[in-house]
């Protein structure tokens, strides 16, 4: 008995069978088991929210206590320490609930994929209301817990003038939505590496435009403590430029992807390395 295997990859069993001078091969074949297809799980909308609820609320919850505690203790977190906790508490609830609802945390991140057809518009106003939900919320229980005193308000105020901290929102919320644009959307990318990408971008944002405008970047992250605080100078700043930088980050990036293929089919045909080869045969 012989085992043979098509080019189908069917397993085809041959039995000889020898009587006299009679040879009869019978053919039995043996199909392969189906292999699962690998269907996409589709997440209901309600599981979404509520990880948009919570991983907005942790975001707040830590970047503003950092901000708090800095303010009570005496500067004892330090500005590179307050940028370092934006900076790892994005990345790491990026990790952890982004397999759910995106890990969009931020309404102009939600506007901005829905602008460019990457998130149906009828989602945003549930995303947003949820984002903002999880902001007040964290916002909620850090007064709480520091006692509710008006002079560490954890939300966001320009520094220098208005037009400083408008060009520093819309420029730096621009640069996030471009990067998570490039490693969160496009399949070419190390998507596993997006977390750090994103929450590096957001460390380096701080540390450079925390000292002048706050460095939100994102509507929710402002307008939870000034709900909370009742505090509200220069709100129209953190809610335009952010959502007018990430709109044009994430159009820019999606011009200038040039396609959609995955990176071995570019590849496959134009690799520098193959070009290099047919070069030096000649």
């Amino acid at each position: 008995m012989a085992d043979n295997s098509g080019a189908n990859g069917n397993h085809v069993v041959a039995l000889n069978i020898k009587g006299g001078d009679m040879n009869h091969n019978l053919p039995i074949s043996v199909p392969k088991p189906k292999e699962e297809s690998n269907s996409i799980v589709t997440v209901p909308l309600f599981q979404k929210l509520v990880a948009e609820v919570l991983g907005t609320y942790f975001l707040i919850f830590a970047g503003c206590g950092a901000v708090v505690v800095n303010l009570d203790k005496d500067g004892v977190v330090s500005f590179p320490g307050i940028a370092i906790v934006w900076g790892l508490v994005v990345m790491v609830m990026v990790y952890s609930v982004g397999h759910i609802s995106g890990a969009h945390f931020n309404p102009a991140v939600t506007i901005a994929f829905a602008s460019c057809k990457r998130f149906p518009w009828k989602q945003v106003p549930a995303y947003i209301a949820s984002q903002v939900l999880g902001s007040t919320l964290a916002s909620g229980t850090l007064r709480l817990i520091f006692n509710g005193q008006q002079d560490q308000f954890a939300g966001t105020a320009p520094k220098g003038t208005e037009l400083q901290s408008f060009v520093l929102e819309f420029i730096i919320t621009f640069y996030l939505m471009f990067v998570i644009s490039g490693v969160a959307t496009d399949n070419r990318a190390i998507g596993e590496l997006a977390g750090l990408a994103v929450g590096a971008t957001v460390l380096l944002n701080v540390m450079f435009a925390g000292p002048i405008s706050g460095a939100s970047m994102n509507p929710a992250r402002s307008l939870g403590p000034a709900i909370v605080s009742n505090r509200y100078e220069g709100i129209w700043i953190y809610i335009l430029a952010p959502i007018s930088g990430a709109v044009a980050g994430a159009w820019v990036y999606n011009i200038i992807r040039f396609t959609d293929k995955p990176l071995r089919e570019i590849t496959k045909s134009g690799s520098f390395l193959k070009a290099s080869g047919r070069g030096g045969s000649n």
